[in-house]
């Protein structure tokens, strides 16, 4: 059955399961419920409705899963949100750190058309300000093999690549210490006791534990 209205609730749901990874695998319940801040039962009813729709499989009790039109319909939300963060970021001056929840609140309204327009005037662009991959008009997402910052070990070069952008005090601090993308960090040191790391960014030295780099996501490069 096709869905005649497509909510703003439902782009949620589908841009949620989504960043769960719902794409290939299956997401459970309470963790759509826990991304969105919605109680449970509100969740297994907009589930089944999106079952329905043929935008996910599921069944009571083992999840969701998105279908390929879900799928599809996912990205296409995605894009808009990841484009409108950078044009806000880019073009009117917000800082990094405020734009997610703005394009969250706009991306429900940008027409086909108005989508299209955005993407021409900032050049067709590959990434949105926290590095996360935009994906093409065709619904292709680059996928990454990317590791959580805290994951590398003394003597390692890794290059930042994404960050997470859903906490505005953490997105300032990281910024304020260069951890941005793009920006190369090495790792001097790792103290397990204390659970510290001495990173070199730059010129500067900066001790960050797990809780600080948490967000993080990055690759291995060799020295320069």
């Amino acid at each position: 059955m096709a869905v005649r209205n497509i909510t703003p609730a439902i782009e949620d749901y589908l841009k949620a399961i989504h960043s769960l990874g719902g794409a290939e695998q299956v997401v459970l319940p309470v963790d759509i419920a826990a991304r969105l801040q919605v109680r449970a039962p509100s969740v297994s009813g907009m589930l089944k409705r999106l079952a329905e729709a043929g935008l996910i499989s599921y069944e009571s009790g083992q999840g969701a899963k998105l279908t390929k039109e879900g799928v599809a319909m996912a990205r296409r939300v995605i894009r808009r949100h990841r484009l409108l963060e950078l044009f806000l970021n880019r073009v009117l001056g917000l800082d990094w750190s405020e734009v997610d929840d703005e394009a969250d609140a706009l991306e429900h309204a940008v027409s086909p058309r108005l989508e299209e327009a955005i993407a021409a005037f900032l050049g067709e662009p590959l990434e949105d300000p926290h590095g996360h991959p935009i994906p093409s008009p065709q619904g292709d997402l680059a996928q990454r093999n990317l590791k959580p910052l805290h994951q590398f070990h003394a003597g390692q070069c890794v290059v930042i690549r994404e960050v997470q952008d859903d906490n505005p005090e953490r997105l300032k601090r990281w910024q304020t210490l260069g951890l941005t993308p793009g920006a190369t960090v090495h790792f001097l040191s790792h103290q397990p006791l204390d659970d510290m790391f001495n990173l070199k960014v730059g010129n500067n030295v900066i001790p960050l534990g797990s809780e600080g780099l948490a967000g993080l996501r990055g690759e291995l490069v060799a020295e320069p």
